[in-house]
């Protein structure tokens, strides 16, 4: 009876630790809008990561959920601290290189106007949406993002479940 009663106890820990980690280690988010189409589309549900920058830096071409102004926004970092981003007749380029963008697969949705050099400051990123005409992004509203209003790095599409796919 003690040994039941045990591995009843222990199975309850294991299972409170578990959901307690999911609950600190993921969120869900619902995306809304066209802004990372083709990649995360309209209505489409994803996952992401809220400790994957504990430990290291978000890096070039990842997808976040940013907060800002009580709202969630999906976009991919695109320039990195103390770097310049600017675009130039379509092509971006960074640091004055020019950028091979292989996430935009389609080149109306790339369209977007001449962006003139900008420093990004250090502890700070600059974002786009993969479909740049339907994006507000870095050029608009959201300006420069500071890791603290990074929540997390977009992992996985699960909804809907024909989608489902690894995004990072």
């Amino acid at each position: 009876m003690k040994r039941k009663r045990r591995l009843n106890m222990l199975s309850v820990t294991i299972s409170v630790i578990i959901i307690l980690t999911c609950y600190y280690t993921f969120t869900f988010s619902q995306v809304i809008g066209q802004s990372m189409s083709p990649t995360i589309k309209h209505e489409q549900w994803i996952v992401s990561n809220r400790i994957s920058y504990w430990f290291n830096q978000p890096k070039r071409g990842d997808i976040v959920v940013i907060k800002h102004k009580d709202q969630k926004y999906v976009k991919r970092i695109i320039g990195l601290p103390n770097e310049t981003v600017e675009i130039i007749d379509q092509q971006l380029y960074i640091d004055d290189v020019p950028y091979t963008q292989r996430f935009i697969t389609n080149k109306s949705s790339f369209w977007t106007h001449d962006i003139p050099k900008t420093k990004v400051p250090s502890h700070s990123y600059y974002v786009l949406g993969d479909n740049r005409i339907m994006s507000n992004d870095s050029r608009y509203e959201l300006g420069f993002i500071n890791k603290a209003d990074i929540i997390g790095r977009a992992e996985f599409i699960i909804y809907p479940l024909s989608d489902w796919k690894v995004i990072h």
